[in-house]
Parts: structure tokens; sequence; C-alpha cells
């Protein structure tokens, strides 16, 4: 069975999803497409519990606040997001953008050695399970436009911003719970296989 938790953030709070061995395989920001349905969540984990999922989660938001604080380029975390083969080889890729850097689907459809599957890596993109975590917020149009993303488009471009480090990327919410992941304070400007992974899915 499923366990999940709630972290607040500079995006708005995050839904950590955990597997039945206590591994990452889910994050989700609120009104995000694709979300799943709350109840298949399982039960809310409390910081401290002796659940497995309890370990997971207090690593991840750990390095989600490094990750928010600027201090953090790269993920550490065992992964298994659930998915078919084709979409966890899109999210493996994603994983390989570099922090502040952008790739467009049509260069993740060469690298797949399909370079007419652009639409089918878009598709993938948005179903990414893990967001945040692996980046599917780097990946843009052929044009150059941030086209579609399954936290919105001002998510989307709030987070290329500040890893781009731009200043006015992060909105700071007022009086965050204790706990709660912050950002840098700057001011306001977005057939499944069950492997378990490290933090890219390799």
């Amino acid at each position: 069975m499923k366990r999940h938790t709630v972290l607040d953030s500079p995006y708005g709070p995050l839904t950590l999803v955990a597997d039945d061995g206590g591994v990452l395989c889910g994050l989700y920001m609120t009104d995000q497409r694709h979300r799943p349905p709350q109840e298949t969540f399982g039960d809310r984990v409390a910081p401290g519990s002796a659940d497995p999922a309890a370990r997971a989660f207090a690593e991840a938001g750990e390095q989600l606040e490094a990750y928010f604080a600027g201090g953090l380029k790269e993920f550490t975390l065992e992964l298994r997001p659930h998915g078919t083969p084709f979409q966890r080889r899109v999210w493996d890729l994603l994983t390989d953008i570099p922090h502040g850097e952008t790739r467009t689907y049509g260069e993740l459809a060469g690298a797949l050695g399909s370079p007419k599957a652009s639409r089918a890596v878009g598709l993938a993109n948005g179903r990414n399970p893990i967001g945040i975590v692996i980046p599917c917020h780097r990946v843009i149009g052929a044009s150059g436009g941030l086209t579609g993303y399954g936290g919105g488009l001002e998510r989307k471009r709030r987070l290329l911003d500040f890893e781009r480090g731009r200043p006015a990327a992060l909105e700071v919410q007022q009086s965050p719970p204790p706990g709660s992941l912050r950002g840098p304070r700057t001011g306001a400007a977005g057939a499944p296989d069950t492997a378990p992974e490290r933090s890219r899915p390799r």
C-alpha cells in the first residue's frame, strides 16, 4: 500500500508518495494535470513515524529544501516511477538534462533513436509522476516556447528562471509553517516497471 505526505514549498504544497517498499514513486503539485486521485495515495505519514516511507519523505524533504535554497543541483534519491518502458526511457533522459539547461522534445526523440517521436515524448513527459526531481520542466518546444507543463506554465517559467539564477523566480509564501521548504528570499515572481532506482531512473 502507498503512503503520502504533504510538504510546503515556494510552488505550493507538494504531495510526496511512496510505494509499499518505502521508495518515492510520486511528487505532485496542486491542480496538476494527470494527478492521480487523492485516495490512491494511501494514508498520510507523520514526520518521525516508524513507517518506512517516513525515512524516504525525510530525505526527499531535505534535498528539496536544499534545491529550493539554491544549493542542490542534482538529486540523489531512490526513485521508483511507475510507467511503461517507453515512458521510463523518456524520464531517464530527463534526468540527464543539467540544472539550468533545457532540451526540446525533438532532441529527446533523437536521443531515443526515434526522431519522429516528438509527440510521444511530449505525452510521456506530461505523465512524469515525480515532478521537479525528474525535471520535466526542462523540456521546451522547438521554437523555444515553454509549451505545456503538468504543473502549469507559470510554475514551469518560475522553475526555469530559478534554475537560471533569475532572482525574481520564486514566490515566497507568507509565514510558512515549521518544516516548510523555503526558497531564497528574493521577492515574488511553475506495462509498469517497478525496479528500484537511484535519483535518476537508470
